[in-house]
């Protein structure tokens, strides 16, 4: 479906339109923003991750019609959004022309966000809008979605005139003085990454911070001397702009570098915290919200600080206290979880800083502090965090729904103090509010990935998915037993994790393989669970490895007509027929095999990015199929049994209990050699060239087999068994596939057929 959507999407939008055809433009235009309005309150997730797919699926190749199309829309966009300013004045259409100008911005700002050199020639064109006259709260969406295109643009502008910058500053400053909190978050972020990254001018943003902080310092005098003066009231607003602005500010420039403060000895951040703090004991709750939030914004800056003990003793009482606001409780729960957020941007970017420069610098082990920070902050509120949980307003429990990932990703802490308090609190979770723990389960298996990574000590390993102890129990083997009692939860749960392995999801390969071990060791209890992963890990085969050959195909297709050689094309039609199909010069089965990779080696083009693309995407479906076959070992199923199998029948049918093997492990060799060898980022030769086009001939060979109407042919099937177990044999690199015969007692009295087949073929 993915697939089908990606590439209906392609069609549709992203393919470029001749230059001439101002009409299709002009309707590809209007199609976007009105699909990008209408999901407005829905979030538009899905339009980012269909651009990045897109784009990345053309990223090695020569010709990218995507990024061309995208050129063509945001330069299009741009025109479109003068046309509308000029119509507002036309007070017929001026609701309708306002909205449009909206969705034509927010679709700018979604393609800046994922690919924002698009904008860098339009930065100039944009900048005006921050001097929109704000009356409605289309006027509203528009300075922050500029303010928002702006902030991802301007650094990357080369050599922006002075004039430009400076007339940004302003019309930043302006909109933090004036407008609500919505827009002053925007602005101090636009200001943020155009001081600190271009301009460097401290001295207008330092300005700004004392205006406010002093403004905060008279005003906690004043309340010091007379808190119930009527000067208090009426500076009200003035008050909570400024905690408000303090806390924005301090989020995106740290105050105490020498640059602001010059050689001051103060300790500024302190001093902030200290003006904070006492605003959060006003006797009115809207002040104390905002002296909140401003120490939400003070903390992601300044983690340390959330140590201090009168922050501690603050968050916790806010928790725990049955009678204190809702309001308080969710901002602090807000804070956390922004907290967090930023956290895992920060290691995100870190980590692909440190593949950049992985062989010069260890930036690693600055990920490493930065994780070891936020997991120690976590702990220390962890508990009343999940209090949240049993609170009366969904509102609370919602926020607090966010730590889930977190509780599962603690989980498979090494520490075996730590891994029982985080199961401990899951279990509780789940008794209180069943299904909780469901919604939550693949992003904290992810989350638990990160934390492996994290503690890793040797780089060059990949990471495992199970425990390096007698038991080899998946890591997230407690997560599986609270879901596997609920039929459908498990289901959605378990499919959830195939459709990683999807050639279209583009995971990474080591996180393949780390949900690969989790699903090879999970404690299953029936025969139906792993008999529902097997019926699964078939459909992914059938439609993914179908994909994968055709992918690889195009290539040595496109080189082949290229070169318009007979000799060569007559090698690829007999290297591309099914083996019981072609001219057999002698019947030694080796040659045969060595002919077809001399045949396809020719076709190959000198650019080996596809090639190492293939060897790259293909790890999914050997890790399915080395999946498949663990199980297949694990349980002592036959392939009739697992033929015979279908997720409709009855549950009872398939409620016995597995009779596990011993000493059976899961080993994919040739996943962990690829990850070992580090082979998407090595130099290729001439031997992987050829290991490549053989692993491509035995999923061919593979593939032709899983065609029901082959193995039904006069004389074929036990034929097409040997074929399909030697492409399985070769693929994964080691020992004939085990188990077609039945090898338990229950196969034995069911007189099943013992012929071979691929699972739920004909089923299917």
């Amino acid at each position: 479906l993915q697939k089908l959507v990606n590439e209906t999407f392609q069609k549709l939008w992203f393919t470029p339109t001749p230059h001439h055809d101002k009409e299709a433009m002009t309707r590809k235009i209007l199609n976007i923003t009105d699909v990008v309005a209408a999901c407005r309150d829905t979030g538009y997730d899905w339009f980012e991750q269909l651009l990045q797919n897109l784009l990345k699926s053309e990223e090695d190749a020569s010709y990218k019609p995507v990024k061309k199309a995208c050129t063509q829309l945001v330069d299009s966009l741009v025109e479109h959004i003068l046309k509308y300013e000029e119509s507002l004045s036309d007070s017929d259409n001026k609701g309708v022309n306002s909205g449009r100008l909206v969705a034509c911005i927010t679709t700018l700002f979604l393609f800046s966000k994922i690919r924002p050199q698009l904008m860098v020639k339009h930065a100039m064109t944009m900048q005006p809008y921050l001097t929109t006259k704000c009356s409605t709260q289309n006027d509203f969406m528009v300075i922050c979605n500029v303010a928002k295109i702006l902030e991802l643009v301007v650094p990357l502008m080369e050599h922006p005139s002075e004039t430009f910058l400076a007339t940004i500053e302003e019309d930043l400053m302006k909109l933090i003085i004036k407008y609500g909190m919505t827009v002053v978050q925007h602005c101090v972020s636009c200001l943020g990454a155009v001081v600190n990254k271009v301009t460097q001018n401290y001295k207008f943003v330092w300005a700004c911070f004392n205006r406010y902080y002093g403004a905060l310092s008279k005003l906690k005098s004043q309340h010091q001397e007379d808190p119930n003066s009527t000067i208090l009231t009426a500076n009200k607003p003035a008050l909570l702009r400024s905690l408000f602005t303090v806390g924005a500010l301090c989020r995106h420039f740290d105050f105490d570098q020498e640059d602001f403060k010059g050689n001051s000895k103060v300790n500024i951040k302190d001093k902030v915290l200290e003006l904070l703090m006492y605003f959060t004991k006003h006797s009115d709750e809207e002040v104390q919200t905002k002296a909140i939030i401003g120490l939400g914004f003070a903390f992601i800056q300044h983690p340390s600080l959330m140590f201090e003990q009168e922050v501690k003793t603050l968050y916790n009482s806010i928790l725990s206290d049955k009678n204190c606001s809702v309001n308080l409780k969710i901002q602090v729960l807000k804070n956390l979880q922004t907290y967090l957020q930023e956290e895992d941007t920060r290691m995100q970017q870190a980590d692909r800083d440190w593949k950049k420069v992985a062989k010069q610098e260890d930036l690693k082990e600055m990920g490493d502090i930065s994780s070891g920070m936020s997991s120690s902050i976590m702990q220390l509120y962890l508990k009343q965090v999940l209090e949240a949980f049993f609170h009366t307003q969904s509102s609370v429990r919602h926020f607090a729904l966010n730590c889930v990932p977190y509780l599962i990703a603690m989980g498979t802490d090494p520490e075996p103090s730590m891994r029982n308090k985080a199961d401990q609190q899951l279990v509780e979770i789940d008794k209180k509010y069943a299904g909780f723990i469901h919604m939550k389960a693949v992003a904290g298996m992810k989350m638990s990935y990160q934390v492996q990574q994290a503690i890793n000590t040797c780089p060059k390993d990949p990471v495992r998915g199970f425990r390096h102890d007698e038991s080899s129990s998946a890591l997230c083997s407690h997560l599986y037993s609270m879901i596997r009692g609920n039929r459908q939860h498990r289901r959605a749960f378990l499919i959830s994790l195939l459709n990683l392995f999807d050639d279209t999801a583009k995971t990474e390969v080591n996180m393949l393989l780390y949900i690969a071990d989790n699903l090879a060791c999970f404690p299953y209890q029936t025969q139906e669970e792993p008999l529902f992963i097997m019926h699964h890990i078939d459909i992914t085969l059938s439609v993914s490895g179908s994909n994968l050959l055709q992918s690889f195909k195009e290539v040595y297709e496109e080189t082949e007509s290229d070169s318009n050689s007979g000799s060569e094309s007559e090698s690829e039609e007999e290297a591309s027929k099914p083996r019981r199909l072609r001219k057999r010069v002698d019947s030694d089965s080796d040659s045969d095999e060595e002919n077809d990779i001399n045949a396809v080696m020719k076709c190959l083009p000198e650019n080996s990015a596809p090639l190492i693309e293939f060897a790259n995407v293909s790890q999914g479906i050997l890790l399915l199929l080395m999946l498949k076959q663990h199980l297949k070992n694990l349980c002592g199923f036959s392939d009739s049994k697992i033929q015979k199998y279908s997720p409709s029948e009855s549950a009872k049918v398939y409620d016995k209990a597995i009779n596990r093997k011993t000493g059976v492990h899961f080993h994919p060799k040739q996943t962990l050699d690829f990850l070992r060898s580090d082979m998407a980022n090595s130099k290729i030769t001439e031997e992987v060239k050829r290991n490549i086009v053989k692993q491509y001939l035995d999923f061919k060979l593979l593939m032709e087999h899983l065609d029901p109407d082959e193995e039904e042919e006069d004389g074929e099937v036990s034929a097409s068994t040997n074929a399909r177990n030697k492409a399985i044999t070769s693929l994964l690199g080691g020992g004939s596939p085990k188990n077609n015969a039945a090898e338990t007692e229950d196969d034995e009295s069911d007189g099943e057929d013992r012929g071979g087949g691929t699972s739920g073929v004909r089923r299917r």
